[in-house]
């Protein structure tokens, strides 16, 4: 089953030894529509109103305030409040989440190269280094890591829950995730 959830931030827990946990708050959601084992979903994400939501509000008679739509496989087998039922019974969630924008970053950044010395006048700092072979093949191979773009990218990641709150709707999952705090992404809970 899938839910839309934003991402609170990270804590831990207070026992011997410390859990490193992040908080994820389900977003409060209606199913609109059940095809074909699909549900799609209405919730609510910020000021963005346009004809296109307007004509979707009318369609299911939805308030303002649901203004995004999704299409997630949930436990519903009819219109109205999503069931939240799964994540009671879950034991681990693979969660869904686009990661940090980095814009565009050097190797040692990006890769986690070494880089050179600092100091007596070696010239070789920050850079990449040797990128390609000698006369043959005569170019830079393909898949080489070097500089550019950095983050921004969808990324999954499996986590075990270890509690939910139903009456705040937060999921409690054991390690990190990738995005960042305030940012919406999908839980896929496993058994």
């Amino acid at each position: 089953m899938e839910f839309i959830v934003e991402k609170i931030g990270m804590s831990r827990t207070i026992s011997v030894p410390s859990t490193p946990v992040t908080l994820l708050k389900v977003k409060e959601a209606k199913v609109v529509e059940v095809k074909d084992g699909k549900s799609l979903v209405a919730y609510s994400d910020g000021k963005k109103f346009n004809k296109a939501i307007e004509g979707m509000q009318k369609k299911y008679n939805l308030s303002k305030e649901f203004n995004r739509f999704a299409e997630l496989e949930t436990a519903n087998t009819e219109a109205g409040d999503l069931d939240l039922s799964a994540i009671e019974a879950g034991k681990t969630a693979k969660v869904t989440f686009t990661s940090k924008g980095r814009g565009f970053s050097g190797v040692i950044k990006r890769h986690g190269f070494a880089g050179g010395p600092g100091a007596h006048g070696s010239r070789f700092h920050r850079a990449p280094g040797s990128i390609g072979n000698c006369e043959w093949p005569g170019r830079v191979q393909p898949g080489q890591k070097m500089p550019g773009h950095y983050g921004n990218a969808t990324k999954t990641v499996k986590n075990e829950i270890l509690e939910f709150n139903a009456d705040s709707g937060i999921i409690v999952v054991k390690g990190s995730v990738p995005g960042a705090n305030g940012a919406l992404g999908r839980v896929r809970i496993e058994k």
